[in-house]
């Protein structure tokens, strides 16, 4: 960019990479630095040479999606999205510009990986925005070439960390545990290493085991800082939630003193979480405490009515009827967990809504109607529905039926 620059290009070339500088290297920048370089790159663009605009328009993107993790302003991960496209679209120039009988200059891996992540952290829950940044950021690591054009070959080589620890991110939301483990490897000391093994762990029944990894990943994202950049735009870590998956493998581990103090932190953490209190009462169940059980599965209930639109929710119902059935009150009980199959429901939680269903029938004494049904039904359920209580009750069934 130095060459056959006049003095004010020379100021404005050295003032853009100040500034960006500053936000790069910066082990915790701030708005402040983060604005200021999106106002210098933007005055280099209308006069920066066709080979250079990719650089321009990265390092626009980068600072901009700088701004965009501390204001969390959606329109901002659009921008940064849209330059670092215009890099991309901007290297053909840069290519045809090079000398006659050289290699062509590879497209850095880090401006589609980075125009991916902008657009998952701007809109992380659109099924399309995921396929796409899957295809993206996949197609940039099957040539990972750092060649330092953009930025200092190391922090090249951390963005394609970054890159592989979406796809694994995103394999992990979409329950591909293999292929996450696979893009999760050498990124131990991100933590999500140990949590996709806890996350096999726990399918495999070995609970435990999965409480430890759980742990260990834990553990690493509480010591981590989210103050550099490249932990900004990482995938995002729910603590609450990760505590509420360690109490519920604690109390499966036969661990419920253990899982209701976890499950007291998941909470304070984030009490926006239904799932915490169901696993909380479930513990506190296991434990004899059964007033305090029926107490949390209420807590459930409210709290996931309080995350849904008009009140419609299965997942509410279900933790309802369950407080129902645990008073004894079968019949509205049974109520409860109809409602809860006639809304939205949790995959996870369906199967366990229709055992519920037959249970509270079996226990008011309809055998013949459910008894078959429930004990069909516990071939489905998840590790948290009591399937030994209802065993039992499916093996009393036919001496009740015949006692009436």
């Amino acid at each position: 960019m130095l060459s056959a620059a006049d003095d004010p290009q020379l100021a404005l070339i050295l003032k853009a990479q100040t500034d960006f500088d500053r936000v790069d290297l910066s082990p915790a920048p701030q708005l402040p630095q983060s604005s200021a370089c999106i106002q210098s790159q933007a005055a280099l663009v209308p006069i920066a040479a066709k080979p250079d605009l990719p650089i321009v328009h990265f390092r626009k993107g980068w600072c901009t999606l700088a701004s965009a993790t501390f204001t969390n302003t959606p329109a901002l991960y659009t921008d940064a999205a849209a330059e670092f496209q215009k890099g991309i679209d901007a290297w053909p120039d840069r290519v045809a510009l090079q000398p006659k009988k050289t290699l062509p200059e590879p497209l850095p891996p880090a401006l589609p990986i980075m125009a991916a992540i902008a657009r998952l952290l701007g809109n992380p829950n659109d099924p399309a925005v995921q396929t796409a940044a899957r295809q993206q950021i996949a197609g940039a690591l099957a040539s990972p070439v750092c060649v330092g054009t953009l930025m200092a070959v190391t922090s090249c080589q951390a963005d394609l960390q970054l890159g592989r620890a979406w796809l694994g991110y995103l394999a992990l939301n979409s329950d591909q545990l293999a292929e996450a483990a696979k893009y999760f490897t050498g990124l131990q000391e991100s933590g999500w290493s140990d949590w996709v093994a806890g996350r096999q762990a726990f399918q495999a029944g070995h609970y435990s085991a999965a409480a430890n990894q759980y742990r260990s990943a834990i553990a690493i994202w509480q010591r981590s800082s989210d103050a550099s950049l490249r932990a900004r735009f990482s995938p995002p870590r729910d603590l609450g939630l990760a505590l509420t998956d360690l109490g519920g493998a604690q109390l499966l581990a036969g661990d419920a003193t253990g899982a209701i103090a976890t499950l007291d932190s998941a909470i304070k953490a984030d009490p926006a979480h239904a799932r915490s209190f169901f696993y909380r009462a479930r513990a506190k169940e296991t434990a004899g405490r059964m007033d305090a059980a029926i107490a949390d599965y209420g807590l459930a209930a409210r709290t996931a009515f309080a995350g849904t639109v008009d009140l419609a929710s299965g997942d509410a119902h279900l933790y309802r009827g369950i407080a129902a059935f645990r008073r004894k009150e079968f019949a509205r009980a049974e109520d409860e967990f109809s409602s809860a199959l006639n809304f939205s429901i949790s995959p996870g939680l369906h199967a366990d809504a229709v055992a519920w269903r037959h249970l509270a029938a079996v226990a008011a004494g309809n055998c013949e109607a459910s008894r078959d049904l429930l004990a069909h039904d516990l071939a489905a359920v998840s590790p948290f529905f009591p399937k030994s209580e209802a065993s039992t009750l499916v093996a009393a069934c036919p001496t009740a039926s015949a006692a009436k």
